[in-house]
């Protein structure tokens, strides 16, 4: 893998999960347990094997900082590691991911390479591959193939890709997907694709999903899809049934 310096991390945990309540009212869904830890470590663990990381900011609500700063405390991480909290207490006056994002980047002063993460991700691919687009100056996406159109509509942000690897087009949860691949909330941002989310949302554009994001920037650079299939395992916790799932995988003797 390419050596990159001074590369940054973003664990995005700020949203409010109404989804899972009654588990998430008094609990983030990222501090959810799924075999004996919560859900962020595991994504925490797999930004700590990158070696360009030097550094790992949590993005948080002011609701519940108070939860994350007593997970933290007893949290061993092996790189630096700061929970930041956006002034938001309520769905209501949220954000939104782009909008948390861009929040952390000018309140941190971040200019350089970024790793972006959801943090409601359970994941075991390799992020190597996802960091692989560096050596062209490319921001990517990690992608994740369902194989099965039925699997993807209404649900997920769906991505095409042309034959050089690249999206060319990408769908916010689609009606009718044009392909089975979709977006696993895992990004790799090059120091000028960071630059342009200000851009981006001076445009008006949509503050919530980054998948919005991804589809006003791919046609304006090129933005590469990292594809992962069903020999790797991904969950996106966003409601009961996915969150049993994983912990019945997970939990597996």
């Amino acid at each position: 893998m390419t050596k990159v310096t001074n590369m940054k991390a973003i664990v995005l945990a700020g949203g409010f999960a109404k989804r899972l309540w009654p588990l998430t009212i008094d609990t983030p869904k990222p501090l959810l347990p799924v075999a004996g830890k919560p859900i962020i470590e595991y994504i925490l663990r797999r930004l700590e094997d990158v070696p360009e990381i030097d550094r790992v900011f949590i993005s948080v609500n002011r609701r519940f900082e108070g939860n994350f700063r007593d997970w933290s405390a007893g949290m061993a991480f092996g790189k630096g590691m700061e929970i930041v909290t956006e002034p938001t207490t309520c769905e209501e006056d949220k954000l939104g991911a782009v909008g948390a994002l861009a929040f952390l980047i000018r309140e941190k002063a971040i200019d350089d390479d970024l790793v972006v993460v959801a943090g409601d991700n359970l994941f075991d691919f390799d992020m190597a591959k996802l960091l692989g687009s560096k050596k062209d100056g490319s921001p990517a996406v990690a992608l994740y193939d369902m194989a099965e159109k039925d699997k993807v509509r209404n649900k997920y942000g769906v991505a095409t890709l042309d034959g050089a690897g690249c999206i060319c087009d990408f769908q916010e949860k689609p009606a009718e997907p044009s392909s089975t691949l979709i977006s696993t909330g895992c990004y790799f941002f090059t120091r000028e694709a960071v630059g342009m989310i200000h851009e981006y949302l001076s445009g008006g554009n949509n503050r919530d999903a980054p998948g919005f994001f991804i589809s006003w920037l791919c046609k304006r650079m090129a933005v590469k899809g990292c594809v992962f299939g069903q020999g790797c395992r991904w969950f996106d916790i966003g409601s009961m049934e996915s969150y049993d799932e994983a912990r019945r995988e997970l939990e597996k003797p």
